[in-house]
């Protein structure tokens, strides 16, 4: 018997609440066959389709007027290969459940990025990532993928299966298919020793290059209307585990940096003239710490304080330039900016239309509070970004098109050529994709 739900949907609405959809219908498989069979349904009644995770992303790279495929039944390990030191996932499983079970199992992705909320297929599909000075994104720690075509078919694609495929549907932004699992290597279970400390903004600019280069995994927040930031170094360590203890970890990560942050954004709003205060306030409220712990929980934290962001990818040499700019245009601007600016790194990477692909890239994200008037902000700050051929994170606020990405991506056109060839009916086109992609 079928566990599929097919049902006269409602409005679908992503995590910050910025973007809506209204489906046809709303299908949640329980099987890869179920999936294929609602996809070429779908192609029966001339419907487009897209696959929505837990809506995590800023842009409408999910929404759809069609058909929207809800994978939280297509969850769990399928398979861990301890010769190969891979594991096979099932796509809808979100990056908590797997970094979890892993750890159960002495294992661990070699990065990853700073929330777990996401599903394992949506989060590799926009290019997710976090910090690193060898290690990439999560999509570039993919070693396999199964995808499930225009036609219904699945395909499986590998560095040696399907390699074009392979190449592009790593970060392939729901365009070439849906992802109904994928292989990740992993390694055996290690120790992060994360070293967060106060420093001024110019220090950080001065040594920029240095603190990339000593530290494998190096990111820091500027404070708007400040010249404080924080920095966060995280490197291996042979231990032993230190990990922050309980009344601590509450009171910096959930006291401080979400519900008084959530006041703190209240009143903001409320009162702009008060942001540039507590910008000052809360850029001294968390102090230096160590501690050692394994991968998820250094690299993870929570994040309750709901926003909107605009993140772009700009060349790692262009990084303190673009920033200089940015704080001289919020200091001369009347921009009142509650949240911090986040900047981390990544090496470059071989996949088609990710942000780092061909080059080393430094990544500033720009947020603003939930509810907030942002297109002021945004607008002058992408100005900046596009000015150093920045690439925009594709799950999160833009307003480039397909002439810029063929631009500033040299293998642009090998993507929309396999997109031609696997979904030449734009089966799986949204108002999003025709606009980063083309019709």
């Amino acid at each position: 018997m079928s566990t599929t739900v097919i049902g006269k949907s409602g409005t679908w609405r992503n995590w910050a609440g910025n973007v809506t959809a209204r489906p046809v219908r709303e299908v949640t498989p329980a099987t890869v066959e179920e999936l294929s069979a609602a996809v070429r349904r779908a192609a029966e009644d001339d419907l487009r389709v897209k696959a929505v995770g837990t809506g995590h992303s800023f842009t409408a790279a999910a929404a759809t007027d069609g058909v929207l495929i809800r994978p939280q039944l297509l969850t769990g390990i399928r398979r861990i290969d301890r010769e190969a030191m891979t594991v096979t996932v099932a796509a809808g499983t979100p990056l908590k459940r797997l970094n979890m079970a892993l750890a159960r199992e002495g294992l661990s992705l070699t990065n990853m990025g700073d929330i777990m909320e996401q599903t394992v297929s949506g989060a590799t599909s926009t290019g997710t990532h976090g910090t690193g000075r060898d290690s990439a994104s999560i999509a570039a720690q993919i070693r396999g993928l199964e995808l499930v075509t225009a036609d219904g078919s699945v395909l499986t694609c590998s560095p040696t299966e399907n390699p074009d495929v392979f190449a592009a549907a790593r970060v392939g932004i729901g365009a070439l298919g849906i992802v109904t699992a994928i292989t990740f290597a992993v390694e055996p279970i290690f120790l992060l020793t994360a070293r967060e400390e106060p420093m001024p903004f110019e220090k950080v600019m001065a040594e920029f290059d240095e603190l990339h280069a000593e530290n494998e995994h190096f990111e820091f927040y500027w404070f708007p209307h400040t010249g404080n930031t924080n920095t966060k170094r995280n490197n291996r360590s042979a231990g032993p585990e230190k990990p922050v203890p309980q009344l601590n970890s509450w009171f910096e990560d959930e006291f401080l940096s979400n519900g008084v942050f959530q006041v703190a954004n209240w009143v903001g709003q409320a009162v702009p003239a008060t942001i540039p205060t507590i910008a000052q306030i809360s850029s001294r409220a968390l102090s230096a710490r160590t501690y050692t712990d394994i991968p998820y929980k250094v690299f993870t934290s929570p994040r309750r304080v709901r926003f909107v962001e605009m993140e772009f990818a700009v060349p790692r040499e262009a990084l303190v330039d673009t920033l200089r700019e940015l704080k001289a245009m919020v200091d001369r601007s009347r921009l009142r900016v509650s949240f911090p600016v986040e900047v981390r790194t990544a090496p470059a990477d071989d996949i088609t239309l990710s942000t780092a692909s061909g080059r080393e890239s430094a990544y500033v994200a720009v947020h603003m509070f939930k509810g907030t008037p942002y297109q002021a902000y945004f607008t002058a700050a992408e100005r900046i970004f596009t000015a150093h051929e920045g690439r925009p994170h594709w799950g999160k606020v833009h307003t480039r098109d397909t002439d810029y990405f063929a631009k500033v991506y040299p293998r642009f056109g090998e993507f929309t050529a396999l997109r031609d060839r696997l979904d030449p009916e734009r089966r799986f086109q949204n108002d999003y994709l025709r606009r980063v992609l083309g019709a």
